[in-house]
């Protein structure tokens, strides 16, 4: 109920603080998704949820493109879990999804407020997604916010800065290990550039964490303090040229010694490509390793995988994709394959999945358990 409070007080700010003298645009949308799935290989081998996301938009424009906007939205989710013919488990939820307000003009804007920050140039496997959770295999892109003040500035040469901080976020984040320390506020930014056909980037993040959840109570290797730094640097590119490149890299490091945990690297390749093919296959592959290590890309525990992607549309109204990842490490093959067809405001999926029964891929794992083993699943989405 604290997000729905959120939620309502947000929209009543909006509504309390510009009155209809003056002159500003509502604009109420929603969407609508249902989602039924068989798994076999999970003990609740039936689930059911439903989700809906209202959201409300106020706009005042100003002079010489000057804006001030408002956005309010909320997530309202029910799940059903059942092992047919034994056990039935609900669950339903009301939280806020965004709350923030931006003021911005043709060269600037800043933000604040409950939101996404995301940024990189990786799809799959995504070392900078350090404060979101988007699922590549979710055709809704659906994530929780950050609760942030964002300021962003775009130079004439394309060329653009951002600084961020953020406060009262408890949850873990992206890739994290640790949660933020109570009362901690996060700083960072990121300088974006210009380069021959695409753009280079260079990214940062500092907060104050707390240790103790990656060691249990009775462990000897339990670090004496309570609070250590943890900085993040991230450098990313991409180009485009007769096809596609990129490169994404996160460097966490902790400034105090936790053993394995000190030190976190991750990076990723990627290309893409369409091909000629009917009406143009899309192709898009990534290799990426990551690894934990007590020395700085000492690289001793890695974990290796690949990653591809292919995008077909049949029509102007139907698309067919696949999915193929391989962990090297764990010598595990994961397969998606998916049918999206629109209608309208409608859009309706089919997936199927075969998976491993013990289900790991990095960036994935919230959820995922409804992944394990093979299985289908059928979603269908209204937006309004």
């Amino acid at each position: 109920m604290t997000g729905l409070y959120k939620y309502g007080t947000a929209a009543l700010i909006c509504l309390c603080l510009f009155p209809v003298g003056i002159r500003g645009q509502f604009r109420f949308s929603g969407q609508l998704s249902g989602i039924m799935q068989y798994t076999p290989d999970v003990y609740t081998d039936f689930s059911a949820a439903g989700r809906y996301i209202p959201q409300l938009n106020y706009k005042i424009p100003l002079k010489k493109e000057h804006l001030i906007d408002f956005e309010a939205s909320a997530n309202i989710f029910g799940n059903m879990d059942a092992a047919l013919f034994y056990d039935i488990y609900f669950d339903w939820k009301i939280k806020a999804y965004r709350y923030w307000a931006r003021y911005s003009n043709a060269r600037m804007e800043v933000r604040i407020g409950l939101q996404k920050i995301n940024f990189g140039s990786a799809q799959m496997f995504r070392p900078l997604m350090w404060f979101d959770r988007m699922d590549p295999r979710d055709p809704l892109q659906l994530t929780d916010g950050v609760k942030a003040l964002l300021g962003r500035y775009y130079f004439l040469n394309n060329a653009n800065i951002w600084i961020w901080g953020l406060y009262g976020n408890n949850d873990l984040k992206g890739y994290e290990l640790t949660p933020v320390g109570k009362h901690r506020p996060e700083v960072g930014g990121r300088i974006q550039l210009p380069i021959p056909k695409g753009e280079a980037a260079l990214t940062y993040h500092y907060r104050i964490t707390d240790p103790a959840s990656l060691f249990p109570p009775w462990s000897s290797a339990r670090p004496p303090f309570e609070e250590v730094g943890e900085q993040k640097i991230g450098f990313d590119f991409k180009v485009n040229a007769e096809a596609g490149f990129w490169l994404e890299s996160s460097w966490t490091r902790f400034n105090r010694n936790l053993g394995v945990y000190t030190h976190q690297e991750m990076i990723t390749a990627g290309s893409d490509y369409t091909f000629g093919i009917g009406n143009g296959l899309l192709a898009t592959f990534e290799q990426c390793i990551y690894s934990y290590d007590q020395n700085a890309f000492a690289f001793a525990h890695p974990t290796t995988l690949s990653a591809l992607s292919l995008l077909y549309p049949l029509n102007a109204f139907d698309k067919i994709s696949a999915m193929v990842y391989r962990n090297w490490t764990n010598h595990d093959n994961y397969f998606f394959l998916n049918w999206e067809k629109e209608f309208n405001r409608f859009l309706f999926y089919v997936t199927g999945f075969w998976n491993p029964k013990s289900y790991f891929l990095p960036g994935q794992t919230v959820g995922s358990n409804r992944f394990a083993g093979k299985g289908v699943q059928i979603m269908v989405v209204w937006n309004h």
